[in-house]
């Protein structure tokens, strides 16, 4: 029997990305700001939805909810690689290391589901607009979400827990950033035909099927929009979901790219720069692409604005005028 087989271990280490000395605090700062803007991104579009009544539909209450998911992932990962970067490597207990990943994989679930939504939404706006209110009404949004959450997080928990019978053994050393799957399963010396075999259950389930969701209502999309006879309407009509689609096209480009595409031969370095496309890059992006290219969230933007520079001259005259 070997070493592997003899040593149980209680502590994983993660190598992280083992960047040379004198960029330590370049990278570490890099990602600092980056999760900075993560954070205040994804918080601004949740308040702006929340005060705005005139962000008051489905697509925006959709988007406030991937934000949110987008502020757990972005929560989940980025603190622990930052350690890492800082020491060159960190350590967590095997039960953080599940915890990590099981927040991880559920946040990513549940993104699914919500672009999912997102472009029901879209397609019943476009096709069938006659009959959007009735059918996109606030209860069955309300329906949409809560399902969405309990479904990724509770279909997670059944891996999770698999993941936990199994006995991991030394040695204890991770070449990622953060605790997935597939490098807590190489650290097995159990049989792990059955948490493979709910791995991809669960991924035909929750990340292909609602691929195939959407694809099938773009394509409707596309059909109704070409149907319209101006270019300018033609437009209008692709601009209310241009946003959307381009956050499924990188949402789901970077995860066919990492479990998709076979990884025999491919370094943990590529690994690690697709794993941190959707784990960081992906969370970033959603708020930059909704607010840059959504003509409703740059409306409301401006009006804030322009209420508070009103606000502080009429202050400022105020103040001269007391004086």
């Amino acid at each position: 029997m070997d070493e592997k087989n003899m040593t149980v271990i209680t502590v994983i280490r993660l190598l992280g990305f083992q960047i040379p000395q004198c960029l330590t605090f370049f990278v570490f700062f890099l990602f600092l700001v980056i999760y900075c803007v993560i954070i205040c991104g994804n918080l601004l579009i949740i308040t702006l939805v929340f005060y705005s009544k005139a962000l008051h539909s489905p697509m925006y209450f959709f988007l406030s909810q991937l934000s949110i998911s987008d502020i757990l992932l972005a929560t989940d990962v980025v603190p622990n690689m930052l350690h890492a970067v800082l020491r060159n490597t960190t350590t967590v207990s095997v039960s953080g290391c599940l915890t990590q990943f099981y927040f991880f994989a559920a946040t990513e679930t549940l993104e699914c589901l919500l672009l999912t939504a997102m472009s029901y939404d879209r397609y019943l706006a476009i096709c069938k607009p006659l009959h959007y209110t009735l059918l996109m009404n606030h209860q069955f949004c309300w329906i949409i979400v809560v399902t969405s959450w309990s479904l990724s997080f509770s279909a997670v928990l059944i891996s999770t827990l698999t993941i936990s019978t199994l006995q991991l053994c030394g040695p204890n050393i991770i070449n990622h950033f953060f605790c997935d799957l597939d490098p807590i399963l190489q650290l097995s010396c159990s049989d792990t035909t059955i948490i493979q075999l709910e791995s991809t259950s669960l991924s035909a389930m929750f990340a292909v099927v609602p691929f195939f969701i959407i694809v099938v209502s773009y394509v409707y999309i596309i059909v109704t929009i070409f149907e319209i006879p101006s270019i300018t309407g033609r437009q209008k009509v692709f601009s209310t979901c241009s946003s959307h689609l381009t956050v499924v096209s990188i949402f789901y480009g970077t995860i066919v790219c990492v479990y998709l595409i076979p990884s025999r031969g491919q370094s943990w370095d590529i690994t690690k720069f697709l794993s941190l496309l959707y784990t960081v890059v992906t969370p970033l992006l959603n708020p930059i692409i909704y607010s840059l290219k959504n003509k409703d969230i740059k409306q409301v933007v401006g009006k804030i604005i322009n209420n508070f520079l009103n606000l502080h001259f009429k202050s400022h005259a105020n103040l001269q005028i007391s004086l």
